[in-house]
């Protein structure tokens, strides 16, 4: 069960008396009331949802490119998948864990859509007049490694960002979301890279470069959710106004294929 709790500036022992373990339910609002709210979502959850599909959509896309910057080799995709697990850490810290999930399985199930759409434009003729088909097979004819190793790295890296989230949350009472927000990242972040790199480019590249190549990655887009951190802070605050709501996943199921479980 998920104990929702209006936004109060509130310790977290208050909350709790508030809200006993294993009550699912929204303060102030009556039992019939709140099994209609069950499936209904707000205006920032859909936002925030559109926007997490966006962002790795995009990033797939941009993983095409190589750049350089001050010397630093990275992927373009590193522009914006960061700010997949920023999303990430808002869903959780407001709505809790079982919505993250629902998010997730979305996320990979928008990459999978595009991933199949650009495969059937791959293979289907060219118009005898396009001179563009080798650029855009360059970008959407993906290697069938890399789209295992993405998808992959994907699911287990933001399964395991919500869960050291929502874990933290409670272990320390609703306090230190920064922290909290920095390290659950870390080690989304972790997985994904000791995931995609080596079924993406194992055998292609010496061990040596790939260790490299997932330090940078780990680094800099840890980095990335320090540097956004101020925003982040406050968009968390204001959600958690507007929408009324601090979820802490108590008594819950983790299990990351209880997608009806909402």
């Amino acid at each position: 069960m998920i104990t929702f709790v209006p936004y109060l500036p509130l310790r977290f022992g208050i909350l709790k008396k508030l809200c006993p373990t294993g009550a699912s339910r929204v303060l102030g609002q009556p039992r019939k009331k709140q099994e209609t709210m069950k499936k209904q979502v707000s205006v920032p959850f859909m936002l925030l949802g559109i926007l997490f599909n966006v962002c790795l959509i995009t990033a797939n896309l941009l993983e095409i490119k190589v750049i350089s910057i001050f010397g630093i080799t990275i992927t373009a995709g590193l522009l914006v998948f960061p700010i997949s697990y920023i999303i990430n850490d808002c869903i959780v810290e407001v709505w809790g864990f079982r919505k993250a999930r629902l998010i997730i399985w979305s996320g990979f199930a928008m990459n999978f859509f595009v991933v199949l759409m650009g495969q059937i434009a791959v293979h289907l003729p060219a118009a005898p007049f396009w001179e563009g088909e080798n650029s855009f097979n360059f970008v959407f004819n993906m290697a069938p490694r890399i789209v295992l190793a993405s998808l992959m790295a994907f699911v287990v890296g933001s399964f395991l960002n919500a869960f050291v989230m929502s874990k933290m949350k409670i272990a320390h009472g609703g306090k230190y979301f920064s922290l909290r927000a920095i390290l659950s990242t870390f080690a989304g972040e972790t997985a994904d890279s000791l995931i995609f790199f080596p079924i993406a480019f194992g055998g292609l590249f010496a061990w040596s470069e790939l260790f490299i190549l997932m330090g940078t990655q780990i680094v800099l887009k840890s980095l990335y959710e320090v540097v956004a951190l101020p925003i982040t802070v406050r968009v968390v605050k204001k959600i958690k106004e507007w929408d009324n709501c601090d979820t802490f996943d108590e008594g819950i199921s983790y299990n990351p294929l209880k997608i009806k479980d909402y």
